[in-house]
């Protein structure tokens, strides 16, 4: 607490913005002077921040534990290692991530940061430490302000929009060099590293890719990341997007996840010592291949999210496996044994990273438990097998529901939350009557 209250007085910080990642994703919380947080007793906020649907609504349902009839209040604790500036702020501003706890002391056990932890914390019973490096991909459109009309590649520096694919191309991301020059900026002020960036193969679509760490540590950045890119294209009169699909003859923007999983002593524990994959490592994808149809409500969490997942695009369609290929759902990179590892293509920008993460390495952890072994990997295009993962959004939960083992690692309580939050935001979509729809039905049947 000292050495924050230095921190922000050195800085002449004058707010002090107070975020929590609710289910979705988005920042929740409060802005208060600097001066009050540091003389304030505890900050809380009401219980039902973890039970909203993106679209601010509550689920209708009466699911036991999916949320608290009093909707009382949640203790919040700051966890100072992530303390930064908000560069895009007009007055010297700092945030600051906090962790959600019951007046007792418990965790919340719906909060997915907790719930991040908790998955973590099972690999570190087992002596086990996982390793995460995230990449995220996005679009930047013209802005939009009627949800009636489609979305539009922006202008850059040319004076012309992008028509075509740019896939890799320098002079493409060059049409928006002020604007990743303030992403750049932004980010180094907030300590937030960058490994690479790139055009993606839709007009207009980027890729972000972050170096691995721990995954509480990569997931605060995706987190931080997204609104960091949010606020940079605003300031250019852009919009920067997640969602999974959102123009229809482009490709989905995914968020890729690459992970390893090493010893007490720092030892890479897919490789062994004649630097060949060890059971563990083959376990970790049977798990993978398992158990991922099984969480893709969080890893593919709305209807849009789906669109993507489709034989007509590149996405994956399944959980078929493969050395350096980038048809399939799990891929295994080429690289030196100690750095083996798996990458998750499943799941989709519009995710939470707290949740996916936790979701993906869950899957891999019992896998290991099970001592499971995974089909033969494929060689060639993945995209003519049959699919294994859900359609949309219902089925998906559904099969999120049905699997106990999941429910020993999250939590009945938190499944049961997240099960009614997407019913909820599934309703809430089927109030909304599609172009489709007026195309082909209004006249036809």
């Amino acid at each position: 607490m000292e050495e924050a209250r230095t921190w922000v007085a050195s800085r002449g910080i004058e707010e002090l913005e107070c975020v929590v990642p609710d289910q979705a994703g988005v920042a929740r919380g409060k802005i208060m002077p600097a001066s009050k947080f540091f003389n304030a007793p505890a900050m809380n906020l009401p219980s039902s921040i973890f039970h909203q649907t993106i679209a601010g609504e509550y689920p209708d349902e009466d699911v036991p534990g999916a949320g608290d009839p009093a909707d009382a209040d949640l203790v919040l604790e700051p966890d100072f290692s992530t303390l930064s500036v908000v560069p895009w702020a007009s007055d010297p501003t700092a945030q600051l991530i906090h962790d959600c706890y019951h007046r007792d002391g418990r965790p919340i056990e719906v909060a997915p940061r907790q719930l991040l932890r908790r998955v973590i914390e099972l690999y570190t019973k087992k002596g086990w430490f996982p390793i995460v490096a995230p990449e995220i991909e996005f679009y930047l459109v013209k802005p939009n302000t009627d949800p009636d009309y489609p979305l539009e590649p922006p202008v850059g520096r040319s004076g012309r929009p992008e028509t075509g694919r740019q896939s890799y191309s320098i002079s493409a991301v060059n049409e928006f060099d002020d604007l990743f020059e303030d992403i750049y900026d932004y980010s180094e002020a907030q300590g937030l590293e960058i490994d690479t960036l790139i055009h993606e193969e839709g007009a207009a679509q980027m890729e972000i890719n972050l170096r691995h760490g721990a995954p509480l540590e990569l997931a605060d950045q995706v987190f931080m990341f997204k609104r960091t890119i949010r606020e940079a294209a605003l300031a250019h009169n852009i919009y920067a997007t997640f969602m999974a699909k959102p123009i229809a003859n482009e490709p989905g923007s995914a968020m890729h996840i690459h992970q390893s999983v090493r010893d007490k002593a720092g030892k890479n524990i897919f490789s062994n010592a004649k630097g060949d994959p060890t059971p563990e490592f083959f376990a970790f994808i049977a798990g993978q291949q398992k158990y991922l149809p099984h969480v893709m409500c969080i890893l593919a969490p709305y209807v849009n999210s789906y669109r993507r997942l489709t034989k007509a695009a590149t996405a994956p369609i399944n959980v078929a496996w493969g050395y350096d290929n980038r048809t399939t759902g799990l891929r295994v990179p080429p690289s030196k044994p100690e750095s083996r590892r798996v990458e998750n293509r499943i799941p989709s920008s519009d995710a939470n990273p707290y949740l996916s993460i936790a979701a993906s390495l869950a899957a891999g952890y019992l896998g290991m438990m099970e001592g499971g072994q995974p089909t033969e990997p494929v060689e060639g295009s993945a995209h003519g097998l049959d699919y294994d993962l859900p359609r949309g959004l219902l089925e998906a939960v559904a099969l999120f529901e049905e699997s106990e083992a999941l429910e020993g690692v999250f939590g009945r309580s938190f499944m049961a939350t997240y099960a009614a939050i997407k019913r909820g935001e599934f309703e809430t979509f089927m109030r909304v009557i599609s172009p489709w729809e007026r195309e082909y039905l209004l006249l036809n049947v």
